[in-house]
């Protein structure tokens, strides 16, 4: 009963929080989750009895078969290759993968930051990954690190991504991209979200200033909309608000502008492609999504889920269309990594039992010809503390027996990989290809076949959360309710 009510009043907690828009983050994805019952839908979840001596044989299968990682800390460049080692096993695993998912269970994770920054690293230098794309806005990450060069890499980081990782563990990765921008294979930085986030789009690389004007108005009116309950207002103004992005379309494809485009970002040939599909993003959103981000706060006061259901799956499909346009159009020879959470980046999201979302989510809707040239990694922690989207600090529950997170602390490591991929299924290894306990946030209960979601996983024994870099002038800055 302990659990089932920690539950309810985690998710509740988190949901109200994304819909009526409040967060330490101004750039804020916040994780929104829904109660116990969602139309009708139990994700109450319990986890089939198994004996002690099942869990003992997978156990010590984990203990003979895991890879143990020396370290999680990025790696300082100018110590060479070796300091990579321990993660020497992945290139046999991704030799033939083109897309390498980066997932977490939560966004408030500061090993997750830096065990994904030192993987990055490791990728981009001995694999050649050269594009690193965020769960964050694409116009925001292609903006900012067009200046990566120019700028601290605290504002690109600021600029470019989503406020829940605005944080000390994640700022070696933001060195790390300004470094890389003078060496022969530069790390190149971009997004596949649709939301909005600060700082909005405020025009300067227009060189119609009425336009620029016009748009930044159009911006804010969105975003406020976005966060508010008035329907028929927005509808009233949505095709003004629409013929601006058509105009600022537009504006940035004649020939005047893209003369002002690369003086402004000299080191950016593609920016401008990427801004146009910014902004038809933006269309979209106004067309489509901010009346289901409306109604979903709308239907949470009177108990109607179904919109905010809509609305994520909504969410999922354009990031899905935006990182398969990434790879097909803009950089259509690059390798990429992707960093998202677990939620997103599942293989068969709709299978899991428990989990707040049960529609298909972004890496469910990838082709099969993806899915056999991409690798999921998904992070869990064991135990410690996590942090959620408002900045709240949480405890990680103990793992159950038999859990995922159980079976793989008993291998004794701090830094725990193992392959689900590669697995011929065995007694010692069963545990993942049936269903299994994995805590999402390192508290909720979710029921799913491991092997089915995830390529492979990282345990990290002991987490904290992250050390983070608010900033008081941006969260004065509006902006909409993102729902994770």
């Amino acid at each position: 009963m302990m659990l089932r009510n920690t539950k309810r009043a985690f998710t509740i907690f988190l949901l109200t929080a994304s819909l009526v828009g409040v967060s330490l983050f101004p750039a804020g994805n916040i994780y929104a989750s829904t109660p116990d019952t969602i139309q009708g839908q139990v994700t109450e979840v319990t986890m089939a009895r198994t004996s002690d001596e099942k869990i003992a044989e997978w156990e010590n299968w984990a203990k003979d078969h895991v890879y143990r990682l020396d370290t999680i800390q990025p790696a300082n460049t100018a110590n060479g290759t070796n300091q990579y080692k321990d993660l020497a096993m992945l290139k046999p695993l991704l030799h033939d993968k083109r897309i390498v998912f980066l997932g977490e269970s939560s966004h408030g994770v500061a090993e997750f930051n830096l065990a994904k920054t030192r993987l990055i690293q490791f990728l981009h230098q001995e694999m050649g990954y050269n594009v690193l794309a965020f769960e964050s806005g694409l116009g925001n990450s292609s903006l900012s690190y067009s200046l990566s060069g120019q700028r601290s890499a605290e504002q690109t980081m600021k600029d470019s991504i989503f406020g829940v990782w605005w944080s000390k563990e994640i700022l070696p990765l933001f060195d790390y991209i300004k470094k890389a921008r003078t060496s022969e294979s530069p790390l190149i930085l971009t997004g596949f979200d649709m939301q909005l986030q600060y700082p909005l789009f405020d025009g300067q690389w227009l060189k119609d200033e009425d336009v620029a004007k016009r748009l930044a108005e159009a911006e804010q009116k969105l975003s406020d909309y976005s966060l508010g309950t008035d329907l028929a207002a927005y509808r009233k103004e949505k095709n003004q608000l629409i013929q601006v992005y058509n105009d600022a379309i537009k504006s940035l494809k004649t020939k005047a502008n893209e003369t002002h485009l690369k003086q402004l970002y000299p080191d950016n040939p593609k920016l401008s492609m990427l801004l146009e599909r910014s902004l038809n993003d933006r269309i979209r959103v106004a067309k489509e999504y901010v009346e289901l981000s409306i109604e979903s706060t709308l239907g949470m006061e009177s108990g109607d889920y179904a919109p905010f259901l809509e609305s994520m799956e909504w969410r999922d499909q354009a990031m899905h269309d935006n990182l398969m346009w990434l790879a097909t159009e803009v950089y259509p020879t690059e390798k990429f990594i992707v960093w998202g959470h677990n939620d997103h980046i599942r293989k068969a999201q709709t299978e899991v039992m428990g989990t707040p979302y049960p529609i298909s989510l972004m890496g469910e809707k990838l082709s099969e010809e993806m899915k056999k040239y991409s690798y999921v990694l998904g992070l869990y922690p064991a135990s410690g503390q996590t942090a959620d989207n408002l900045g709240n600090v949480h405890d990680v529950l103990p793992a159950e027996p038999g859990s995922i997170e159980s079976i793989l602390s008993a291998a004794g490591s701090p830094y725990t990989f193992v392959d689900l991929r590669y697995q011929k299924r065995e007694a010692g290894n069963s545990w993942m290809f049936e269903p299994r306990y994995a805590y999402s946030w390192g508290m909720i209960p979710e029921s799913l076949i491991a092997r089915d979601q995830y390529d492979g996983i990282l345990l990290i024994d002991d987490v904290n959360p992250p050390q983070y870099m608010r900033s008081s002038s941006a969260s004065s800055k509006a902006s909409v309710p993102a729902e994770e």
